[in-house]
């Protein structure tokens, strides 16, 4: 094993990724086994480099050309000579002498003017660590100055093929060329998968506790919604008979809609598009089929109801349902964690590689769990939940009619599974949006996902449906009318922003967003301070939130019990808040607090990760921490 050979808290110059330059940075660790070493510039960005992009501070103190000409005189004669037609062979060598000093001196001058940018000067403190002077604009600029700057980099190839050094000298600088073409190949630069370092969610208490609470919180909700009176102060509610909670045909049920969900999924139909890439540069390919799974489903339900099938036996059996559910999940979370135990290390989730079991198997130990080309977090995200949301909905319908011996259902019943039913089939219209999230990108796919997917969005999203179930509210015609224009209000807000974070991030150099402005990181990537990304921090969460309360609105003000969705999800924000602020504040440094001061103070209460640029253009260059950005440099990603 080689030694190391800069130690932690060491002050070095590392190589920027794809660039040719270094910076001051500061080693904080080093991996025995892919032996790198994780260095920190001084906007807060960390990035994973080999030992040969690291070098002292020292070695960037100015050296004296070493040219073979022996005086200033001799290389003015050799100059003069030079420009001769006819002079003799013998000038020809005093001609290479002459081309490598040159050369030497063009590479004495990069150096200099790369060590002064690594000095700011104090005029220039507000745009150093990716801060730029003003907010840019989303153009092409960038293309201009890579034509520019193109030539210069051939010339000094051509420099490099015809002087005279030995073949070991010759082969090394090879080496070092290959790695410089900056220009011509754009690679996705990742940090390598580490052990996690900050646990959220309490940590292993936490997330013990959150094992036994969240489904706790799943029957006590579904238990309240039976009582005659759902206040909170018939507390605690009258708990059912532990062998009334299991019934086998019921688990089959669930296996049947769940395997049948699957089968849908794996249907050749519908386009295949690329992930994002990997931390290894490998980009999964996910099949976008869900609406046409949603066609299926609704298909195979009329069918069922054209043959009389009583669909109200999911609400007769509801809590053994969700009973199955979440044993199914429990089973499934077991077999994620012992599969992730051989999965190879650069396919583990960056949050779920802390080394604690509790820890892993609830946030997910490996990223994206395939069986085959069947990918088990991608499925379980938008197939069997969202779509058995609805299904439920639509059970909760048919049962108000028969309880309540009604020709057709409640127009508040009416209102929730047509809200519901947009929502629904927005995100499968939309599905492809689904591969840039958090859940697909950087959570692994443990418990926390599984109980989620399969067990608190169909039981738990479906609450107000329920609830009318047995508590019918009656409402007018002109405050459904007001209800409706409120979630018409939210959807715009949610599916408005949603596409143009979407489009800003598959192709920025669109000439329909030329309008957005961004303010430039140094990651590469780029934060949107116009639009509706100028107006909150994440307008799409606040569409969502609109739509939420225009959900529970239709169940009255009799009870808070409706209105836990909205509850739920505001607490949700505020936890993401303070968990994306810290992120994107180590992520983008500096740039991130100016983002900051841009959003209106009194609408932060959103998620702050409206960087949901997450995949870098054709042609776009990763930003390096510097005071200076060219324009090539400042091209942001999507």
């Amino acid at each position: 094993m080689p030694n190391r050979r800069f130690a932690d808290g060491e002050v070095v110059m590392g190589r920027w990724p794809g660039s040719v330059l270094y910076y001051e940075v500061q080693v904080t660790s080093y991996d025995d086994v892919s032996h790198l070493y994780t260095v920190k510039y001084k906007d807060g960005t960390e990035l994973a480099l080999k030992e040969s992009d690291i070098r002292s501070q020292s070695s960037f103190k100015h050296r004296k050309s070493q040219s073979s000409s022996s005086s200033p005189s001799r290389r003015s004669t050799s100059r003069s000579r030079s420009r001769s037609p006819g002079r003799p062979a013998k000038g020809r060598r005093r001609s290479s002498s002459q081309s490598r000093e040159h050369k030497d001196d063009k590479k004495k001058t990069i150096q200099e003017t790369n060590l002064a940018l690594l000095k700011p000067s104090e005029n220039n403190t507000r745009r150093y660590n990716g801060e730029p002077d003003s907010t840019e604009r989303n153009d092409t600029s960038c293309i201009i100055l890579e034509q520019k700057l193109k030539p210069d980099l051939e010339i000094e190839r051509v420099l490099e093929q015809y002087s005279l050094r030995s073949r070991e000298e010759e082969k090394k600088k090879e080496e070092i060329y290959s790695e410089k073409k900056i220009f011509e190949t754009i690679k996705t630069i990742e940090k390598a998968s580490s052990k996690t370092k900050e646990l959220e969610f309490g940590g292993r208490i936490g997330t013990f506790m959150l094992i036994f609470f969240l489904p706790a919180t799943v029957f006590y909700l579904l238990l309240m919604c039976k009582q005659d009176d759902p206040s909170l102060t018939n507390f605690p509610p009258p708990l059912p008979a532990l062998e009334s909670l299991w019934e086998a045909r019921v688990f089959g049920v669930f296996l049947l809609w769940f395997f049948l969900q699957a089968l849908f999924s794996l249907l050749p139909i519908g386009k295949v598009v690329e992930g994002l890439p990997l931390s290894n540069g490998r980009k999964l390919q996910y099949r976008i089929n869900g609406f046409y799974a949603f066609i299926l489903t609704a298909t195979a339900i009329g069918t069922l109801l054209y043959f009389q099938f009583e669909l109200h036996y999911l609400y007769d059996h509801f809590m053994q349902f969700a009973v199955s559910a979440a044993a199914f999940s429990m089973v499934l979370s077991i077999y994620l964690y012992i599969r992730s135990l051989k999965a190879p290390e650069e396919e583990l989730a960056p949050g779920g590689n802390s080394g604690y079991l509790v820890y892993d198997f609830f946030t997910g130990h490996e990223l994206n769990p395939r069986i085959g080309s069947f990918d088990l977090k991608y499925f379980c995200e938008l197939r069997p939940g969202l779509i058995g949301w609805v299904v439920i909905n639509l059970a909760m319908l048919l049962a108000e009619m028969k309880i309540h011996n009604q020709s057709m259902p409640s127009l508040s019943m009416i209102l929730v599974n047509s809200f519901q039913l947009l929502y629904v089939v927005d995100a499968l219209w939309n599905e492809e949006a689904i591969l840039t999230t958090m859940d697909i990108t950087h959570d692994g796919f443990g418990f926390m996902l599984a109980f989620g997917d399969l067990v608190w969005v169909p039981f738990v999203y479906s609450l107000q449906a329920f609830y009318l179930v047995g508590h019918p509210t009656v409402i007018s015609w002109p405050v459904a009318a007001a209800i409706t224009i409120l979630n018409c209000i939210g959807y715009y807000i949610f599916r408005s922003a949603n596409s143009q974070k979407n489009n800003f991030r598959r192709n920025p150099a669109d000439p329909k967003l030329a309008y957005l402005k961004f303010i430039p990181t140094a990651t590469g990537k780029g934060l949107l301070v116009t639009g509706w990304w100028g107006f909150v921090r994440h307008p799409n969460y606040l569409g969502d939130i609109i739509m939420a309360l225009a959900w529970s609105l239709p169940c009255g003000f009799n009870h808070i019990l409706p209105y836990f969705y909205v509850i739920y999800f505001i607490c949700l924000l505020i936890h993401r808040e303070a968990r994306d602020e810290h992120h994107c504040k180590q992520k983008y440094g500096l740039a991130w607090e100016r983002e900051a001061q841009v959003a209106p103070p009194a609408l932060r209460l959103q998620d702050g990760r409206r960087d949901g640029i997450g995949r870098r253009s054709e042609g776009a260059q990763l930003s390096p921490p510097i005071p200076f950005h060219p324009p090539i440099l400042e091209a942001v990603s999507a």
